[in-house]
């Protein structure tokens, strides 16, 4: 199971991520987890300096922009 996490203070971008994260891994059918962090003393943890902020397993995958779904698909495979 994929764990995904979205980091942001609930921005619309950060919205918008959550909606294309969710959308990119129904479209791959995968089992996932999907949360999002708005507390910004937990974003250095993941090595956060802008948002929102996409982690895939543990590891930031984007920050700073919205990727689009297929570039989520190509972060979730």
């Amino acid at each position: 199971m994929k764990r995904i996490l979205v980091l942001g203070p609930g921005c619309p971008r950060c919205e918008t991520l959550v909606d294309a994260a969710r959308r990119a891994a129904d479209d791959l059918g995968i089992q996932y987890e999907l949360e999002k962090l708005t507390d910004i003393k937990e974003f250095p943890k993941y090595g956060l300096m802008m948002t929102p902020g996409l982690v895939v397993d543990g590891k930031l995958a984007v920050q700073g922009k919205v990727p689009s779904v297929d570039e989520i698909k190509s972060m979730l495979a």
